[in-house]
């Protein structure tokens, strides 16, 4: 069975780029404009994995990151922050929200596929 990933980013150029390389590798996907969207599209929904980016309206990724490890069946869920942000403070902001890994813009598909094998759960 595939495992179903999330990614949320206010760029849909973005959103669709992270698409083409998962999908490739055979992975399902729920893709969501920023945090207040992703909430709203993954209750009830078994999501194995996020990819979030930092900077939205409405909802930050941090913030959205914060607010989904409240919700009991995603308190494991890894999280990857995919951003342009490379500041030691976002990225301690990152990883006390509970983000795994902090990937930077613009990535390389492979760079991006090792790093989803390494926090999806076999």
């Amino acid at each position: 069975m595939a495992k179903t990933i999330l990614i949320v980013d206010d760029s849909a150029s973005m959103r669709q780029l992270v698409a083409i390389t998962l999908r490739a590798a055979g992975y399902d996907l729920i893709e969501a404009c920023d945090g207040v969207d992703a909430l709203a599209k993954i209750r009830g929904r078994k999501v194995h994995l996020i990819i979030s980016d930092v900077n939205m309206p409405n909802m930050d990724g941090i913030t959205f990151v914060t607010e989904v490890k409240k919700i009991p069946e995603f308190k494991f869920v890894p999280v990857i922050m995919l951003t342009t942000e490379v500041q030691e403070s976002k990225k301690q902001a990152g990883q006390a929200a509970g983000a795994k890994a902090w990937v930077v813009k613009p990535f390389q598909p492979a760079q991006m596929l090792g790093a989803v094998s390494k926090l999806i759960m076999p």
